[in-house]
């Protein structure tokens, strides 16, 4: 008797993927593997165009997190036209753009922690799947109000998008050397200091009831949360110079499992020095790795658990207190548990509010001094932190302006070795011994893979449809059980 589950399409993830497992004779776990299917072109796409359309092309790579490919090709850019670094812009367009960002760090956040992560806390992983979404925590009546935070949280970050990108999606405020608009005081005051809730201020309150909300369900699950899967790893992040949290500039640092530093804060634009990446043949997105330590050893998180991992301190108050408490957890190691991801990203989301108020509160964003331009280079790197982690964008130009080179790793690139361990590590605590799979076992595999904030559209760019989908094999590598995301279950003989 043969089964197939179907699933379709795959739930609270942006993209889409497959799983396989493979069990031996005994029904044990033996190989597990997320696939990525789908095909990216982007890099090839531009070339042949003008290096002043790589700020508003490549973000369109993706719907949820656009401002972070906008600046990290604009700050590629600013390196072709002369502008330096991260630091090398006026102080209104470094500020403008930091604004642009932070805010899209907020949004990002809170969409992914109301959104997609709260269905499987408060609702329970294997609660009805009919329910488990944000529209069942929205009908929950414990949970009505923590929904519509959610969604003002988010529609605040995008406000913020909007006065500084020029739209919500796909903005054009980045340009090669700056900016091309300010903050006039009008949109500064509606944004400081709007109507309830959609304030600064409201926001930090918010972003301090989220973080607590999740401690007391740690409090309340910490065998749960500390057990659901736990695996050693280096982390990589950019850094602020003085080794403070830092999600628009700074320099490469990675650390191992035990906190000892691979990298030493290094000028990412030699970042080919120290990272690679791996292809194999079961997926359409790469394996990055440090060079140092080779293929086997290399690997790396990325993204808040990561950041927080090699960040010294974090340079806003009430978010450094957080930190602390966070830190004292692991006696000050690095944190290697999947599920604290959502701890340290809720930590981020507080500093990110902070930080929104400082930069609203500063006279330089209604300054007119807004582009820098010097010499002409033929080559230039853009990092960030996007909300999912490191993100690189990488480009050559020809005398006649036109991409000649792109090379792009993206957060979820970097995070596609520590997926997969994700994934094998919860297949073999739920999956062990059976025959079957059940939909809160699949759902499990989908929370250890929702942990890392997966982007699949923007690590591969989607071409066609490829849902969730895992398969079970024996040791004869007989296929014994599937099931995609659509919660359909039939059986043949």
């Amino acid at each position: 008797m043969s089964q197939k589950i179907t699933i379709s399409p795959v739930t609270r993830v942006e993209g889409h993927g497959k799983v396989s497992i493979h069990l031996d004779d005994n029904n044990q776990v033996s190989q597990s593997r997320l696939h990525i299917v789908e095909f990216r072109g982007f890099e090839r796409f531009v070339q042949g165009r003008p290096y002043w359309e790589a700020p508003v092309l490549v973000q369109r790579l993706c719907g949820i997190c656009p401002v972070s490919h906008h600046l990290a090709a604009a700050k590629a850019m600013d390196v072709i036209v002369g502008a330096g670094t991260g630091d090398g812009l006026t102080p209104t367009g470094e500020k403008m753009r930091r604004l642009m960002h932070y805010g899209q760090m907020f949004q990002s956040h809170a969409l992914h922690f109301f959104h997609l992560v709260s269905p499987d806390l408060l609702l329970g992983i294997d609660a009805d799947p009919a329910i488990r979404n944000v529209i069942g925590v929205a009908q929950n009546e414990n949970f009505q109000a923590l929904a519509v935070q959610g969604v003002m949280m988010r529609k605040y970050g995008q406000e913020i998008i909007k006065h500084t990108a020029g739209k919500k999606i796909h903005g054009t405020g980045a340009i090669p050397g700056g900016i091309n608009k300010n903050l006039s005081t009008e949109e500064r005051d509606l944004l400081l200091n709007g109507e309830d809730p959609l304030n600064a201020a409201k926001m930090i309150k918010w972003a301090e009831e989220a973080l607590a909300l999740f401690k007391d369900y740690y409090h309340k699950h910490r065998d749960f949360v500390d057990n659901f899967s736990y695996f050693p790893s280096n982390h990589l992040s950019l850094v602020r110079k003085d080794g403070a949290l830092d999600f628009y500039h700074g320099v490469l640092r990675a650390v191992d499992a035990e906190g000892n530093k691979i990298l030493k804060d290094v000028d990412y634009q030699h970042y080919l020095n120290y990272i690679a990446e791996e292809v194999r043949s079961w997926s359409y997105m790469k394996f990055p790795f440090l060079t140092e330590l080779g293929k086997e050893n290399g690997w790396y998180r990325v993204g808040p658990l990561a950041r927080l991992n090699t960040a010294d301190f974090i340079p806003s108050p009430k978010a450094q207190q957080e930190f602390e408490a966070y830190k004292a957890h692991t006696n000050g190691k690095p944190n290697n548990y999947c599920l604290h991801t959502h701890w340290a990203r809720l930590i981020e989301t507080l500093h990110a509010a902070e930080v929104i108020k400082d930069l609203l509160e500063d006279p330089d964003l209604q300054k007119d001094d807004l582009v820098v331009k010097g010499k002409r280079m033929p080559e230039g790197v853009g990092l960030l932190e996007a909300p999912r982690g490191t993100l690189f964008h990488h480009y050559e130009v020809n005398k006649d302006d036109q991409i000649t080179m792109a090379n792009l790793i993206v957060s979820t690139t970097n995070n596609n070795q520590p997926m997969n361990n994700a994934v094998e590590n919860v297949a073999k605590a739920w999956m062990n011994g059976q025959n079957e799979i059940t939909e809160p076992m699949m759902n499990a595999v989908e929370v250890a893979i929702r942990a890392y904030d997966p982007c699949l559209s923007c690590a591969t760019h989607a071409l066609g449809k490829m849902p969730l989908e895992i398969s079970l094999y024996n040791n004869h590598n007989e296929l014994i059980d599937q099931m995609q995301s659509d919660y359909t279950h039939t059986k043949s003989s």
